[in-house]
């Protein structure tokens, strides 16, 4: 099945060859994406950006459609659409990347900083789809455009400080850009101890320690061609996470890509962009550090991708259209070894990933027409090809103690098919949508075996022969602006057929030390998710505004059961004044009471909570430079408490002060 790979690659080089002959191009299409979050660290944000080092994972979680799982202090899970990463496609400027731990300790976002990044593109659902197949959406972390601007040299430098776990943060920004070449090299460095909750109670194994460095350049061929080459290496060390049994001694990884992009506005063809990339990542569960354990392991995963895309953009008429011909090939691989406390008894090993190979091809394409000039309707489909091969033979040998029938290769199919209608005018605009989409069963869900999840205390072993789960979706949005107020709303609805989850297998018994027994992945015959959420915004005056959010959530299964870590009824408002110097703003955001918990799936009650925050912001010129400030603190009354999606419950963070400086020269 590597031919497809062929096919493609031959394809992308295809494409630059067809480019220099063929006068070509346009910007990156943003027409079916719901939200765009700008990741600026030199800009003073008026809305919402309580710091400029923010993490990643900080800025995600400013979206509705987001939420983060928290395991730690780091590297906490994306969920969208109350659906978690199994569910979603998380791209890093469209390239696929897979964790390598088997406890999602390893989420694709924690590999990248916001030195890396200009914005993150979000897609609810089947607006997610033009770098993979996803049920719930898709999040493509984006690096910057190239930078011919021959404004020669410049760059900054950041530090930051939070009281609360002693956290510490530096980076520094170098780059040069002229008109054929330019290069940009950053680094980050973030450090903390452990964290306290409110009243003072220290969160053992929150801890963590990383650095982050990368590497842009480009060369300008001509006037509609250029080469671009990145490199990211991010490396985490002494990572605790204080809701899980083990923690994480290493989390590395190195992202690279080259880069082909023609554009000529002047002709059919608009845009053609291709890309090469690699991307490897070792990550090394350890309990080392842990007092008392009842046995000792050692957990490494490793994971590398080669893949490619290659995206065409052209119009004629009142079409827009945009094609991404992408494939990719991927190995992950983890293993267990148990060292038992008698060191007469010799040590046990397993594979959990059995080597598990992922060959993909697919191609996407997406048709924006213009009805009027108030008025679009927005057609996209994606067609490919998935397989799966067990390249080890003693984990084939193990998961056929299951599945005696089990061959070492599977084969799948996948499409996805949306329409989206909008509508725009001075004074609302409105939109929806339809899809229809299909994933194929994650590593962990297809191939795991004997993976301990702390939060129902079971083994899960996964399931082959599992079929593609399927989603039906309707989305639907509304905005209405009258002078200083503005009022929207917004509510999805997903039916998803052969949902995959953990079912109870009371024949088998755990590997695992005090667990409660084994769960099997299996699918319901479909289950129900819904989500509607409500914003409104008011300007008192030029400088003085407020904004609330208000949501709620609702997912069940075929068998009557809630669905585990759906969010509950949530809200945020805030209160902002901004100046051209200096801003302001008070925030309150919190949850109500969990009563839809799903016991069967291993949750109980969490509380309601309320948390109070206060954030401000300066800018300072210095001749032709400046200095950006953001201070502020948060949870000010200092509340101990926990969200739905903190895991096993650990208390988030207390009173917590904290103040960044970026200098800009």
């Amino acid at each position: 099945m590597k031919k497809y790979i062929i096919y493609g690659i031959g394809f992308m080089f295809s494409a630059f060859m067809y480019a220099q002959e063929v006068e070509t191009t346009v910007e990156k299409d943003t027409t079916q994406l719901q939200e765009v979050i700008l990741i600026g660290q030199r800009k003073l944000s008026n809305y919402r950006q309580e710091k400029t080092l923010s993490s990643v994972d900080d800025y995600l979680e400013k979206s509705n459609k987001i939420t983060m799982i928290k395991r730690g202090n780091y590297a906490w899970e994306p969920t969208m659409n109350n659906m978690t990463s199994e569910r979603l496609n998380v791209t890093i400027d469209g390239m696929q990347i897979f964790g390598a731990c088997t406890d999602k300790m390893d989420p694709i976002t924690s590999y990248v900083d916001v030195s890396n990044l200009e914005k993150v593109n979000i897609g609810s659902g089947q607006e997610g789809t033009e770098n993979g197949h996803v049920i719930g959406g898709g999040i493509d972390l984006q690096l910057p455009q190239s930078k011919y601007y021959d404004f020669g040299f410049k760059g900054s430098a950041d530090l930051g400080y939070e009281t609360n776990g002693n956290y510490r943060t530096a980076g520094l920004d170098l780059e040069y850009s002229g008109n054929k070449f330019y290069i940009n090299a950053d680094g980050i460095y973030r450090k903390s101890d452990n964290y306290a909750a409110g009243n003072n109670q220290e969160v053992l194994y929150s801890q963590f320690e990383k650095y982050n460095v990368s590497v842009q350049s480009g060369y300008k061929l001509n006037e509609k061609h250029t080469i671009d080459a990145n490199l990211i290496y991010d490396k985490a060390t002494d990572v605790g996470y204080p809701a899980l049994p083990m923690d994480v001694s290493l989390a590395e990884a190195l992202i690279t890509s080259l880069t082909h992009t023609y554009k000529n506005d002047s002709t059919f063809v608009k845009s053609w962009e291709s890309k090469l990339y690699y991307n490897t990542i070792t990550h090394i569960m350890d309990d080392s550090k842990r007092p008392d354990v009842p046995i000792r392991m050692d957990m490494p995963g490793w994971s590398d991708t080669y893949g490619f895309y290659s995206k065409v953009g052209f119009k004629e008429n009142k079409h827009d259209f945009l094609i991404n011909l992408n494939g990719f090939y991927n190995r992950s691989v983890a293993e267990m070894t148990m060292y038992p406390n008698d060191p007469n008894q010799p040590a046990m090993f397993m594979y959990t990933w059995p080597d598990i190979r992922t060959l993909y091809s697919g191609v996407f394409a997406k048709d924006a027409i213009t009805l009027s000039d108030k008025s679009t309707l927005t057609a996209s489909a994606r067609f490919g090809f998935h397989n799966n091969t067990i390249a080890e033979q003693v984990g084939l040998e193990s998961l056929q103690i299951f599945y005696p029938d089990l061959t070492d290769s599977k084969n799948r199919f996948l499409m996805s098919i949306s329409a989206d209608y909008k509508l725009k005018t001075k004074t609302y605009d409105a939109s929806f949508g339809l899809g229809y989409g299909e994933r194929a069963p994650s590593v962990s869900e297809g191939y795991g075996f004997f993976l301990f999840n702390s939060f129902d205390n079971y083994d899960y072993i996964g399931n082959p022969t599992l079929n593609n789960e399927k989603a039906m979706e309707v989305n639907a949005k509304a905005n209405y602006y009258k002078k200083r107020f503005q009022i929207g709303v917004e509510a999805s609805y997903f039916y998803i057929m052969d949902y995959i989850i953990g079912e109870i297998d009371p024949n088998l018994s755990a590997m695992t030390i005090g667990a409660d027994g084994v769960r099997v992945y299996n699918a319901l015959s479909y289950a129900s998710i819904f989500d509607v959420f409500i914003n409104a915004s008011y300007d008192f005056t030029d400088k003085l505004s407020g904004n609330a959010t208000l949501g709620y959530n609702y997912g069940s299964g075929s068998n009557g059961e809630n669905l585990p870590l759906i969010k509950p009824f949530s809200y945020v408002a805030e209160i902002a004044y901004n100046l051209t110097t200096f801003n302001v703003a008070l925030q309150l955001e919190g949850n109500g009471d969990q009563s839809r918990y799903s016991s069967y799936y291993g949750e109980d009650n969490t509380s309601a909570y309320a948390v109070l925050n206060l954030n401000l912001g300066n800018i300072l010129y210095v001749k032709n430079n400046k200095m950006i400030f953001k201070y502020g603190v948060e949870n000010i009354l200092d509340a101990n408490y926990s969200t739905y999606a903190d895991w096993n419950k650990i208390p988030r963070q207390g009173r917590n002060f904290y103040a960044n400086v970026s200098y800009v020269f």
